[in-house]
This record gives C-alpha cells, sequence and structure tokens, in this order.
C-alpha cells in the first residue's frame, strides 16, 4: 500500500491501495478474478452487498460453452463450424462475430481453468436441446453443462457469506439441471420417482456425514468462491462503487466506499466490471424499458441497481447496448413474495397461455426469453389455463406438488382463479373468447399438431414435455372440471443490456473508440447475443468466457 492524493476523483486526500486488476461484481466475477490471478496479477474483488455470489447464486447454475472439454469427455459431437453456423443464424445480425465469437474462441479453455482452480465437478446435461435446435448449427442435444452437487460446507466459516436462494428449502433437496426436468413428472415416470430418491439421498445422506450438498447457482458460486479463497484472492464486502478514477484519458483504478470512508484503489492492469444489471433500479427500468415492469417481478440478484453501468456512462463516455432488454421469463407474481418461475410447466400437456380476451397468441412452450418478449407485446394481464387433470399430474410454480393444494393466499390476491366450467372462469375473468379457444385447442391436442402455432414441434419444445402423453408430449387436452387460471407476468433472470463491448471485453465509447482500462463483462455489458438466448446457460457462458478474456487481455496475454 502507498499513500498518494486522490487526484481528479472529488474526494478527500487519502490512502490508495494497489492492485494490477481490479474486479467489481461477484457473481462471474469471480471467475475473472480467478483468471487474472491464473495470468500472475494481483487482484481485488469488490462486492457491495453482503453476500458474494450476485445473480449466478440465485440462477439455475448451466453454462452454454459448446465445444469445451467436459462436453468432449461425455461423448458429445460437435465442431467450431456448427456452433459459428448457429450463433450466426440466432443472433441475426444483432451483434458481431467479434462479439459472440469469444465464446467459440475462449470459451473453452475458460472452462479448463474453472476446472482447475475451482473444485467443483462439472457435467453434461444430455437432451437439453439448444433454444433453437431447428436453425443451421443447431443441437438438439444439446451443449449445456452444470456443476454436480457441491458441498457448500467446504466454504467453512464463509458459508453464511454466499448469497441465498429464494428457493431455498429447509429440506435438503439439491435438484440439479439433469434432474429437474424428471421430478417434474414424478407422478407420470419411473425416471421421476429415480431422481426424486437419488436427490433426497444426496441431500439427506450428506447431513448424516455432516456436508450441505447443494446444486445450479448455489454450486456454482459456492465453487468459484472456494476457489477465489484458495487463490487468496482478498473479497471487500459491503463496499459500494463510487467512481472511476481515470488519467490521461485511461482508467486507472476505482474509488470505493469502505468503512464508511470513501477508499481509492489503484488498478494498473485494468478495471472490470462484473456488477451484473439494472433490474431492481425501478427508475432505468422506466427510462430504459417499460413503466409496467415491477422491479419485483426479477429473479435478479436484489443488489442490481445498475450502479456500474451508469458510472460508466456518465463518467468515462461508455456506448450504451441492448438496455430495453432482459433475459425475460415468465413468472407468476406472489403475494409478498418473489416471483415463481415457469419453466417446464408451459411445455407440458394439459395447459395454454391465453390473452385478456381468451385468445391464444404463442407457442407456450417457447424458451423463456422468446415467450417474455411475446408477452411484453400483450396488454397484462395474461393467464395460463389448465384443469384437474394438469393440476393432478404437474408442479405448479416450482413449489406446489402434483395433488398438493394450491395456497390461499394465491387465490385470495387473484393470481389464481378457479371454476367449476370454462364458461364461469371465462366470465369471472372476462375471457369472452376463451371457451372457443379451448375447444379449438382441445381439437389440435387430440390430433397431436398445434397448427396454429407449432407446440411440440422443436426437440427444446420437448425436452419437458411428457413423454406419457403421445403422439405430442406438449399436447393435452383441457376438460376436466375444475378449471383454473393462474397469471403470468414477463419476469426476468436480469437485464442484459450494459456497457457496450468488444470481442475481449474492453468498455467501448459512441464512436467505437476503446475506453483503455476498462472491461465490462456478464449483465454489465450489452448481450454479447444480442436480443437471443442461444441456449440454457448462455448468460453464464458469456460471464465466465469474458471474464477469462479480459483478464488476460489485462495481463497482456491476448
Amino acid at each position: 500500500m502507498c499513500f498518494l492524493l486522490a487526484e481528479g476523483t472529488g474526494v478527500e486526500a487519502k490512502a490508495v491501495t494497489e492492485f494490477d486488476c481490479v474486479v467489481i461484481g461477484t457473481g462471474t466475477g469471480m471467475f475473472a478474478a480467478l483468471a487474472a490471478a491464473d495470468a500472475g496479477m494481483s487482484v481485488l474483488l469488490v462486492e457491495k452487498s453482503e453476500y458474494v455470489g450476485g445473480s449466478t447464486a440465485l440462477s439455475g447454475g448451466g453454462i452454454w460453452v459448446p465445444g469445451n472439454r467436459v462436453l468432449v469427455e461425455a461423448g458429445a459431437r460437435d465442431s467450431s463450424d456448427r456452433v459459428e453456423r448457429y450463433l450466426d443464424h440466432v443472433t441475426a445480425g444483432e451483434t458481431t462475430r467479434a462479439r459472440w465469437g469469444a465464446v467459440i474462441d475462449h470459451g473453452p479453455a475458460a472452462i479448463d481453468l474453472l476446472r482447475r482452480r475451482t473444485p467443483l465437478s462439472l457435467q453434461w446435461i444430455p437432451g437439453y436441446a439448444d433454444y433453437r435446435p431447428e436453425l443451421p448449427g443447431g443441437s438438439a442435444a444439446g451443449r449445456t453443462i452444470e456443476p454436480r452437487p457441491f458441498d457448500a460446507t467446504r466454504l467453512g466459516a464463509d458459508r453464511a457469506l454466499l448469497r441465498p436462494s429464494d428457493l431455498t428449502s429447509s429440506f435438503p433437496f439439491p435438484v440439479t439441471g439433469r434432474s429437474y426436468r424428471w421430478l417434474n413428472l414424478l407422478t407420470r415416470h419411473p425416471r421421476g420417482v429415480l431422481e426424486a430418491v437419488k436427490t433426497v439421498g444426496t441431500g439427506v445422506g450428506g447431513l448424516a456425514l455432516r456436508r450441505e450438498y447443494v446444486a445450479g447457482g448455489s454450486a456454482l458460486a459456492a465453487g468459484l468462491f472456494a476457489g477465489v479463497r484458495s487463490a487468496g484472492i482478498p473479497v471487500w464486502r459491503n463496499t459500494p462503487l463510487v467512481e472511476l478514477v481515470v488519467r490521461d484519458g485511461r482508467v486507472t483504478g476505482v474509488v470505493v466506499e469502505r468503512d464508511g470512508r470513501n477508499t481509492e484503489v489503484s488498478a494498473a492492469r485494468g478495471v472490470i466490471l462484473a456488477t451484473g444489471g439494472f433490474e431492481h433500479n425501478a427508475a432505468m427500468r422506466r427510462r430504459y424499458q417499460s413503466a409496467r415492469l415491477a422491479a419485483d417481478w426479477s429473479f435478479g440478484n436484489p443488489a442490481n441497481t445498475g450502479d456500474a453501468i451508469a458510472l460508466a456512462h456518465e463518467q468515462v463516455g461508455a456506448a450504451l447496448a441492448f438496455m430495453d432488454e432482459a433475459w425475460w421469463f415468465p413468472a407468476m407474481p406472489t403475494p409478498g413474495g418473489p416471483p415463481l418461475p415457469l419453466l417446464a410447466e408451459r411445455s407440458l400437456p394439459g395447459q395454454l397461455i391465453v390473452d385478456r380476451a381468451g385468445r391464444r397468441f404463442m407457442n407456450e412452450a417457447l424458451e423463456y426469453m422468446s415467450a417474455g418478449h411475446e408477452l411484453l407485446r400483450r396488454d397484462l394481464p395474461v393467464w395460463m389455463i389448465f384443469d384437474r387433470r394438469y393440476r393432478e399430474r404437474y408442479v405448479v410454480g416450482a413449489t406446489v406438488l402434483p395433488r398438493q393444494p394450491m395456497p390461499q393466499s394465491w387465490y385470495d390476491a387473484g393470481i389464481v382463479v378457479q371454476a367449476p366450467t370454462l364458461g364461469e372462469l371465462a366470465d369471472r375473468l372476462d375471457l369472452p373468447h376463451l371457451p372457443q379457444t379451448v375447444d379449438r385447442f382441445n381439437l389440435l391436442a387430440a390430433a397431436g399438431r398445434d397448427d396454429d402455432f407449432e407446440r411440440g414441434v422443436s426437440a427444446y419444445d420437448r425436452y419437458y414435455g411428457d413423454p406419457g402423453v403421445t403422439p405430442n408430449p406438449c399436447l393435452g387436452p383441457v376438460e376436466r372440471a375444475p378449471f383454473y387460471a393462474l397469471q403470468l407476468v414477463p419476469g426476468d433472470l436480469g437485464t442484459c443490456g450494459g456497457v457496450q463491448a468488444d470481442g475481449v471485453a474492453r468498455a467501448l465509447r459512441d464512436d467505437g473508440s476503446v475506453i483503455d482500462g476498462l472491461y465490462a463483462i456478464g449483465n454489465t455489458a450489452g448481450n454479447a447475443f444480442g436480443r437471443t438466448y442461444p441456449g440454457a446457460g448462455a448468460t453464464i457462458g458469456q460471464g465466465l468466457t469474458f471474464g477469462y478474456v479480459a483478464a488476460r487481455h489485462a495481463a497482456g496475454l491476448v
């Protein structure tokens, strides 16, 4: 540590702490810090909240990085040419090859580093198709990997610092992406029972061994944190970013608020912004997106309020990209609590989604970003309609098991409405076209072919379908009383618009020039895939990739 004046920062003279690299944010920012340390740099991690993990800890933990060694070792067959064709088509010119191509060129090496510098064990999710598998280069077999359940007690006292999930249960139930598909079919397929027994066995068996197994994003964040601690990287929590320090046109450090005082931290090689998006900043959402969106509809980290995006834009002139976008995700609002995601529910037979007039308007099984786009085009509320048979067979809102009564609070809040007939349900919700819509839907379901919206045609649609329903595992009639309507809103996993960055994550100005010393990754940067989501885990996949690339570029290795 040396003592310098904080010239040009607008704060009083203070001690300046020196590092080669400073990373702001502890989601995929933890991996950027690991990559910086691996490249031989001294590095500091700064986190404004009391917890580490960010939205990564709240995610499903999937990672979409084609061609990585985990996929190769599992026997997945692929080629960089196929991936390039796919991303060229799926991004549709919204972003450049320099941006999305980084996942092809550098992503596999990032996964190698993840395996080497953390205690995580990763696995392929076979059959979890790309979100556009029918496009040239798309994969029906899938390119998504995820962590296996991880023993969080390996963090010791630091376990308490990991951001808790809103869906955390008091009962140990570490659900992976591989098991989630089948757990939704608990009453419909023997594999569902097997996965339930296996998952309970892992959780309860872990307790017997004094282990706490976590899965999904919790596992990924815990493994990253374990790697950070093993590398000896300092982590400053409860430390918000106040200012970017600029000298001679280059970002040379940051000013942060620590213990009630402003502290300047020098970053000789670069500052990496990894603070997530602005999903919990109502003013920014109104300005860049829509006044209709409620902040409590987001699954993103509550600490994500766009601070770093605003600072980069207003203080150093960083250009912004895709600020109207988010990782949209149809959700069910809940009274006084977080929204509940609707994922597999929308692919399963025996339900349909209608607008305020009671008409269908989409393939209900669409991947969630595209489904969210469809919701945003409609006047709210939008309703998912289902019947008693659906209720007896499938999980609802990731929390209510088959045949388990839905909470009375959902009915009291009008989020769920039940009626003995479709006509009465239509009357209660003022959905005049609902009976005719369901009649037509049932005809299509009987034929096993959705001539209106092609539900069940894509391999992605069928992944979460019910294999016990033929010929189309996504289609089944809605005909058994009582009937239910469940309200849907355009939730999100976080915003994905932010600082415009290049192929090595350097922040850019409006004229395309580089802001030296400043990098943006994850949801702090504009989505490398534009307005699309190529496959499960693409947000974390690009976060890890650009964290790796930014660190190595700052170190002079790229």
